[in-house]
């Protein structure tokens, strides 16, 4: 077996480990954990903002970006290709959306827009920031050709993994949002 796969194989058991334990979170912690991200965000006014279409039992960020769309432009990923970074199409509260790529409600209209911000869901994630995603690589992709915006994860307090092993296009978070705290805060 070679490094990668086993690196995949390493990554596929924590995956299931994680999930696990999100899926097993209370709701009150992933509550907890959106309230600490619009604590983290609120400030910022003028800003493109990414959010997320929330998918099972993923941190639900679409009040936060329903309140910070008020001063600034929100978008949200869409995955144009495979192999490929998502693009960000512009967001607002109770726009017409449709199924996109994975069954993921993307808009059906809205204009293309780079993110000053990203919020990232995510699997698991370390105390380094390195985040555990679901495999396919499309925010790695992403994040690495977004140099300049604010990347900040967000998840509860039981994805947390004492190391993700990393492969050498797997991006660190700087801040990572949970229902206790932010991880990487200053």
């Amino acid at each position: 077996m070679t490094a990668d796969a086993r690196l995949r194989e390493m990554k596929a058991q924590l995956r299931k480990r994680c999930l696990a334990a999100r899926e097993a979170a209370p709701i009150t912690a992933r509550a907890a954990a959106a309230v600490r991200l619009y604590a983290r965000l609120m400030h910022l006014k003028g800003r493109t903002i990414a959010g997320y279409m929330p998918i099972g039992s993923e941190v639900d960020p679409t009040r936060v970006m329903r309140a910070l769309s008020l001063d600034n432009r929100i978008c949200v990923p869409v995955v144009t290709s495979k192999g490929a970074p998502l693009r960000f199409r512009e967001w607002t509260p109770g726009c017409e959306m449709a199924p996109g790529a994975f069954n993921v409600p993307e808009p059906v209209e809205g204009g293309w827009r780079v993110p000053d911000v990203v919020i990232v869901p995510m699997c698991g994630f370390d105390a380094s920031g390195a985040r555990l995603g679901y495999g396919g690589g499309f925010y790695d992709r992403t994040l690495a050709g977004l140099s300049d915006a604010l990347i900040v994860g967000l998840a509860v307090e039981a994805q947390r993994l004492p190391q993700i092993p990393r492969g050498p296009h797997d991006v660190l978070l700087p801040y990572i949002v949970t229902d206790r705290g932010v991880v990487g805060a200053d």
